[in-house]
């Protein structure tokens, strides 16, 4: 069993039977199916049902020339309501199973970002290559199973003010310095030292969330998952029609991205709040507009 399928409110899948209840739906009504024929008769196809507000299971399979569908893997699915970026994307298959991943390097968080594909039907369509990378519109979001709720930090205009021009400053440094400018590389490292510095100092008399506001951390073996800390921008509490769990949607700023995550409620230590912040992991979920290529 897919052990992110608690996160659209189905906790109480525990053995085949009842994920199969589940698939059967799926298949049986779907609310949006995608089709791409490959060579010869067989069909690849994706079936989706939201059981809650953009949230839900999606199966992939193949049609045979007889008609019959093969099921080749299910994952749960959360779609995000707003572009997160627009950025140069690589896509690549994984090892494991018949799915995709893309890739992004996004200035504003400082490492290579890695997510599951959520339209691999579109992507196939598309005819965009692996390994090729193309600028396209990606929305983010992520599904978590483990998370608790933070208080905010204070800040005024003025210190936001001051941020934003921070990080711009520092993105151009980033830039500069992929381009092998030496003199960015020896900013950012001493910009790092500072800020080194400052932490091991105030951690001595301060507790280490009022110093850190956010983070985006590559968690665990697997290359699509993260351990956030974000700032709350927004809420929504919906139900599992089929379950009838109470899932959180829930709209967070972290390191100048914004996105969607959802967690079952039963998974979430605390009440979510605007101004306060969620810290968990997540699994990290994209769409991309391939329209644009």
């Amino acid at each position: 069993m897919h052990e992110f399928l608690r996160a659209v409110g189905f906790s109480n899948v525990k053995n085949r039977t009842d994920l199969d209840k589940i698939l059967g739906i799926v298949m049986d009504r779907p609310s949006e199916k995608k089709s791409f024929k490959k060579e010869g008769k067989i069909t690849l196809t994706e079936l989706s049902l939201n059981f809650a507000e953009r949230m839900g299971v999606t199966i992939r399979g193949e049609y045979d020339e007889k008609g019959f569908f093969h099921l080749e893997h299910y994952f749960p699915h959360f779609t995000g309501q707003n572009i997160t970026a627009k950025e140069e994307v690589v896509v690549n298959k994984r090892v494991d199973t018949d799915a995709y991943t893309a890739m992004c390097d996004d200035l504003r968080l400082g490492v290579s970002l890695i997510f599951y594909l959520q339209n691999e039907i579109d992507y196939i369509d598309s005819g965009m290559q692996q390994g090729m990378s193309r600028i396209v519109p990606v929305t983010l979001s992520g599904l978590s199973i483990n998370g608790k709720i933070l208080l905010g930090n204070e800040t005024d205009e003025e210190q936001l003010k001051h941020r934003s021009q921070e990080a711009k400053q520092r993105n151009q440094l980033i830039a500069e310095a992929r381009k092998g400018n030496q003199e960015a590389i020896d900013s950012l490292t001493i910009d790092d030292i500072d800020l080194f510095t400052t932490v091991s100092r105030r951690a001595k008399y301060e507790d280490l969330y009022s110093i850190v506001e956010n983070t985006f951390i590559p968690y665990g073996s697997e290359s699509d998952n993260y351990s956030v800390i974000g700032t709350i921008l927004g809420w929504n509490s919906v139900v599992n029609f089929m379950s009838g769990e109470e899932v959180y949607d829930i709209l967070i700023a972290c390191n100048d991205l914004t996105y969607n995550i959802c967690i079952n409620k039963e998974d979430l230590l605390g009440e979510p709040a605007v101004g306060r912040r969620f810290k968990g992991n997540i699994w990290m979920q994209g769409w991309l507009d391939f329209s644009e290529i």
